[in-house]
């Protein structure tokens, strides 16, 4: 029965949006981060990724990681500026120690911005943490 469907809860992993100069086109550029603070590996990562508003929604995007190591990080995508006025949700899953765990992580439009900047895990450069 649904009482018997045990759910682990997702801990010590981030998805963060992150600021970083693009050599290439010499632009600042918004990238999505996810960060394993774990002390184990993730395995079989999943994300799906979606912008939307009352009027509008973007493509959904898929990515897959086969491994992301203990401490570690990976840049997941690009986030183009015109999204950012919308609410960004990255839905991860992945196993752990043979278990499956899913969490969504959520921007709220307008939060990814120079004034929400935050020391992150793990990572060297500020960012902005998803909730």
């Amino acid at each position: 029965m649904k009482k018997d469907i045990v759910v682990p809860k997702v801990e010590d992993v981030y998805v963060a949006a992150v600021k970083e100069y693009n050599e290439i086109h010499r632009t600042e550029d918004w990238n999505i981060y996810i960060i394993n603070n774990k002390s184990v590996a993730l395995e079989m990562i999943l994300i799906v990724s979606t912008g939307y508003s009352s009027d509008k929604i973007t493509s959904t995007m898929r990515h897959k990681l086969e491994a992301l190591p203990p401490k570690s990080y990976a840049k997941v995508e690009l986030i183009m500026e015109d999204l950012l006025s919308l609410k960004n949700e990255f839905l991860v899953t992945f196993f752990q120690d043979n278990k499956m765990y899913d969490k969504s992580f959520v921007f709220e439009p307008n939060t990814i911005n120079n004034l929400s900047l935050k020391k992150l895990p793990l990572i060297k450069e500020l960012g902005v943490l998803a909730n």
